[in-house]
């Protein structure tokens, strides 16, 4: 680090603002891509729907943030932590610069959502303001409420007797300010009504012309039906808002005797007990309210933020129902990998003749993957099924497939990760439907995350028992197969089924295996393996035959991959960077990274796929990954990165590579003071959209198929 921080000019200037010079910060890097994030409810090129969705996964992406990130930020503060961020900033600078960034991202999200809702009215969908609306629609709203709301509603008195409310963290919440009719004192009283998932957040109004979508948000319609709530009161005013907690779950895992009983506990705080963190009003609270809500929840006006339109903008996707196609993306089928069309063949059998690479959602999960564990439920010759499951979602096919294996008297391990953040409520449930089945489940590793994802078939063959094996960049979730960008490799490849082998006895069993063959893992060997591959470009990397580098992940957040990438640099090393999200390295910087260049791909699909290109003097080296280039991926969690050595499957990755490096339409470059501009065609050139060219593949892969079938005319 020192000897890095010798090759930047400081002319005087203090050791924090060198620091700055060599990392961006991952918080306010976090926030430039949500930004992009945002920025996608801008392009016309997207349907008018899809626009309002980037809008509600913006919100989704910012309530993760705070209940993470900036929860851990406060928890340093309240601890008197004065440790620096890589970039030299404290805790409570941190938190400074990511309220000014949120505040003016806040407002560019709420001139976006109008501009929207102003195109939607011209396609026939409406949310009406309940003041503007008929008697008829009153009189109907009136109805519903008393019908379909009041029933499940619990409105909370604030009195000497009942004390403020545990409020549930991202609720949507009213209060009310009250005062008796009849009493002369003027004395009020504050009752609070918080709103369950039960209720449904758009009410649609009937008898509308055909083809048209009339809504009003239930918020309004319980407080225009406040004399049904409050009789022999008088409502003063109402207004929303919303908490949002600490849901870090942390565990003392050396301490903890039963962990899934832990983590059961520690996601009830998450919901009910844990520090509020940010406070959501509506710009028509009063002053006197917000600070009345600020004193109870414990937090400052710099943790409370005005928003001049709706609350829980993730409900938002609800819209996305609505039956106009031409207002959501073009549906798309997948196609199946040209290796596996067959399906009288036995896919064991497709796998040992050759590797076989997919890539979703271009490329189908279910005539892959879901093929790959269903035949190995049912054939009769499979003895064994060993995964890793992170995320696999709700109603989940691979979790139905492993159920019906041990139905089939298969040996089945599932290795479930408990501490998948937000999925930890799901995968105990479906855990333990495991269990009851007979499958073998497997909790976590003590101290890290398992987020490696890797599946190991094993079957009998004569007197061999081969060994077939599904490794992946992403997770065996059938969903977001549908919508993430990810490779995946099926191989028989004696030594990736060998490390297979041992991997699972490395998750299942005390083992200390270091004989590697194929596999690099996390975190024993892989930041190792990474940085002796940046250092051997480095090395090679001469005037007349420099290096290349060239990857693609989600992240670069750890300062010592970052430090020999600019290294690396400095010895003219080519170095191209596909990050889709956070980047705290500092391209462009002269004699430091002005050899490297950082781009992100934002589109229809999440960019979520890890490929890591090698020149080696013309070798050529390729690895997938299920790893980004962060702290927590290699230090604490247990992560695999593989080879790809079949040289028509190189080609094929090099060439994705260089495609979306090709992209003009989606692409994003980050300068080197942060800020990231929008990659634009060339005077003369075409746009290129890299994931609407693998769609466009696909399409004309079906058309060429269906050419191919249609009878010879005579």
């Amino acid at each position: 680090m020192k000897d890095l921080e010798k090759s930047i000019k400081t002319d005087g200037k203090n050791s924090k603002e060198k620091v700055k010079n060599l990392y961006f910060n991952r918080e306010l890097s976090f926030l430039e891509f949500n930004r992009r994030v945002l920025y996608e409810a801008t392009d016309r090129r997207h349907p008018l729907l899809e626009r309002l969705k980037f809008l509600a996964i913006f919100s989704s992406n910012l309530d993760e943030f705070f209940m993470i990130r900036v929860a851990g930020l406060k928890r340093q503060v309240e601890s008197g932590v004065v440790e620096l961020s890589s970039d030299g900033l404290t805790p409570e600078e941190q938190l400074s610069a990511i309220r000014e960034r949120v505040l003016e991202l806040y407002k560019l999200q709420e001139n976006l959502y109008y501009q929207i809702w102003e195109e939607l009215e011209k396609e026939g969908i409406y949310l009406h303001n309940y003041k503007e609306l008929s008697q008829e629609d009153k009189n109907y709203l009136r109805e519903f409420f008393c019908t379909n709301v009041l029933p499940i509603l619990t409105p909370r008195i604030i009195d000497q007797a009942h004390p403020f409310p545990n409020l549930i963290n991202r609720a949507l919440n009213i209060v009310f300010v009250l005062k008796e009719k009849d009493n002369k004192s003027g004395a009020q009283g504050y009752n609070f009504v918080q709103l369950s998932d039960k209720i449904p957040r758009f009410v649609k109004l009937p008898r509308k012309p055909k083809g048209e979508y009339h809504f009003v948000l239930i918020e309004q319609v319980i407080k225009a039906n406040w004399d049904v709530l409050f009789p022999g009161y008088q409502v003063i005013s109402s207004n929303t808002f919303r908490v949002t907690r600490d849901a870090d779950i942390e565990i003392a895992e050396d301490e903890a005797e039963d962990l899934l009983f832990a983590i059961s506990e520690q996601i009830k705080l998450r919901i009910w007990g844990t520090a509020v963190v940010r406070l959501e009003v509506s710009t028509k609270m009063s002053d006197e309210l917000v600070e009345f809500l600020q004193t109870n929840l414990g937090i400052k006006d710099s943790d409370t933020y005005r928003l001049n339109r709706p609350l829980k903008l993730p409900d938002f996707f609800y819209l996305l129902s609505i039956d106009k196609r031409h207002l959501k993306d073009i549906p798309f089928q997948t196609r199946i990998p040209l290796e596996l069309r067959s399906q009288q063949k036995n896919i064991f059998d497709i796998i040992k003749n050759g590797d076989i690479l997919v890539h979703h959602p271009f490329d189908s999960f279910t005539n892959s993957v879901l093929r790959f564990i269903r035949t190995a439920a049912e054939d009769p010759n499979v003895l064994s099924i060993k995964i890793t499951l992170y995320r696999v979602g709700q109603n989940s096919p691979v979790v139905e497939a492993l159920k019906k294996a041990a139905q089939n008297g298969k040996d089945v391990v599932a290795f479930v990760e408990l501490k998948a953040r937000f999925d930890e409520e799901s995968n105990i449930g479906w855990a333990k439907e495991l269990e009851e089945i007979g499958v073998n489940v497997v909790y976590g590793v003590l101290g890290g995350k398992t987020h490696s994802k890797i599946a190991l078939v094993i079957r009998q063959e004569g007197n061999i028992l081969r060994k077939y094996v599904h490794l992946s960049t992403g997770n065996y979730n059938a969903f977001t197969a549908r919508i993430y960008t990810d490779m995946g490799l099926f191989t028989a490849d004696e030594d990736f089924g060998w490390d297979a082998v041992q991997f699972f006895n490395l998750l299942t069993g005390y083992s200390k295996y270091t004989e590697w063959r194929k596999l690099i893992v996390a975190p024993f060997d892989l930041k190792r393996k990474l940085i002796e591959l940046i250092r051997r470009e480095a090395e090679n990397s001469t005037p007349e035959n420099s290096g290349l580098i060239f990857a693609k992940m989600n992240s670069i957040a750890h300062d010592e991959i970052t430090q020999e990438l600019y290294k690396a640099s400095q010895k003219n090393v080519k170095i191209k960077l596909l990050v889709r999200g956070i980047c705290c390295l500092v391209p462009g910087v002269k004699n430091l990274s002005e050899n490297i260049e950082v781009r992100s791909i934002l589109g229809r699909f999440l960019e979520h796929t890890r490929i890591f290109y090698f020149y080696a003097n013309g070798k050529q080296e390729i690895y997938l990954s299920s790893a980004d280039w962060m702290t927590r991926n290699l230090n604490r969690r247990i992560e695999l990165m593989f080879p790809i050595e079949n040289p028509i499957l190189k080609e094929k990755l090099i060439k994705i590579l260089e495609l979306y490096w090709k992209d003009n339409t989606k692409s994003w470059r980050l300068l080197s003071n942060g800020q990231y501009e929008k990659i634009q065609p060339a005077n003369g050139e075409e746009e290129f959209n890299t994931q609407q060219y693998f769609l466009n593949e696909i399409a004309e892969i079906r058309k060429e198929t269906r050419i191919r079938i249609l009878p010879i005319s005579k």
